[in-house]
């Protein structure tokens, strides 16, 4: 089981420090929501993704930081290449020098087709991932 207190270190690019961590909070009558934090030179984003129809975010012991949509989008958050993923598409957004909550949901088509392609380095970075 991973610790989501703690923060995490993702190194990208030429050195550019990232702290990280998942949170995941289930409070009667609201929707379950799971929340990635970056922080770095003292600005922190939140990537937030609520329940919803159509929307899942896992909590408990053993799938913790699963979040995954209806058209088969899905990350695992404790995985640095997940992370890093939704670093690079809001790093392109431009979204990431302020403080700012960001609605995860719009962000994670994008960052799983960006972690696909990094998985596979010899496809083109745009090509979709179902033929």
């Amino acid at each position: 089981m991973h610790s989501d207190h703690r923060l995490r270190t993702l190194v990208v690019d030429a050195g550019t420090v990232y702290r990280w961590k998942v949170r995941h909070r289930n409070r009667p009558g609201e929707p379950a929501r799971t929340v990635l934090t970056l922080h770095r030179d003292g600005v922190r984003t939140r990537i937030v993704f609520e329940e919803g129809p159509g929307r899942v975010v896992t909590g408990g012991y053993w799938f913790q930081g699963l979040v995954g949509d209806a058209d088969d989008n899905h990350l695992n958050l404790h995985r640095p290449g997940a992370v890093r993923a939704f670093v690079d598409e809001t790093a392109h957004r431009r979204l990431l020098d302020r403080h700012a909550d960001l609605d995860g949901w719009e962000l994670l088509p994008a960052a799983a087709v960006r972690y696909a392609a990094a998985a596979t380095p010899e496809a083109p970075p745009d090509c979709p991932r179902d033929p």
